[in-house]
């Protein structure tokens, strides 16, 4: 897409990863900032920090407790480095002051199994993943990732009410252009996914995924992702993250 003819016929979507490539990958062929430019936001999707039933824990309290009673003994299992869970899972260490150690796992169903049979300790999972181990007592949702509650789980507090505020984490979605794409077409591309992203039926069908519309422009969405790609970036590079 970053070397394709700015014609607005060939797009990419994208979600939070986008913005990280840079620390994980040496030899990106093109430039995150420089060759791609935001079109608008999809959508937002939020996660579950959830424990398995059988750990004993029942609020982040008590897990960040744990992990402090045993520094670099808990674990979390995320679906790789530089993943949705991975992110979210360096942002809330951060926030809680918490070493724990990375297994990285592929995908969220043996994330999902690991967490369960309780060989992973903690993990943030993807809300509409979670919902039926949580129904079946498997897992505990200890928080969501969002800044309000979220419909699904609406019991769940969120990651700052449960008293980590810096721990919030938005895995977004979005659609980008080539950089030189004139501005009039991507203004009008912006305005009808916009306008789809809101109509009834998409937010019915984003609903059942557990996620919501993003509205932004698109300077908005340039801003957007430059802020997360220096903030999410240095998370990242803090993190231990080496180019591969």
């Amino acid at each position: 897409t970053a070397k394709a003819d700015p014609d607005g016929y060939t797009l990419a979507v994208v979600s939070t990863g986008h913005v990280v490539n840079h620390v994980l990958y040496k030899d990106l062929p093109y430039d995150t900032l420089k060759d791609l430019a935001g079109v608008a936001p999809l959508a937002s999707l939020p996660s579950v920090l959830v424990v398995s039933s059988a750990l004993g824990i029942r609020s982040v309290k008590e897990l960040v407790a744990a992990a402090k009673a045993r520094p670099g003994e808990l674990n979390y299992g995320t679906a790789g480095v530089g993943s949705a869970a991975h992110i979210n899972s360096e942002k809330f260490n951060v926030a809680a002051g918490i070493q724990a150690v990375h297994v990285p796992l592929k995908g969220t169903p043996p994330i999902l199994t690991e967490t369960m049979g309780g060989r992973v300790h903690f993990a943030w999972v993807p809300s509409v993943s979670s919902i039926g181990p949580l129904k079946d007592g498997k897992l505990v949702a200890l928080a969501v990732s969002t800044p309000a509650r979220i419909a699904a789980l609406p019991e769940v507090p969120t990651i700052a009410e449960a008293g980590f505020p810096g721990g919030e984490f938005n895995f977004w979605v979005g659609l980008l252009a080539p950089a030189k794409t004139p501005r009039d077409i991507v203004a009008r591309l912006n305005a009808q996914i916009n306008r789809a992203l809101h109509s009834p039926e998409m937010v019915e069908r984003l609903a059942k995924l557990g996620g919501e519309p993003m509205s932004m422009n698109a300077p908005q969405f340039d801003a957007f992702m430059r802020q997360e790609y220096q903030v999410l970036g240095k998370l990242m590079r803090d993190a231990g993250a080496k180019p591969q």
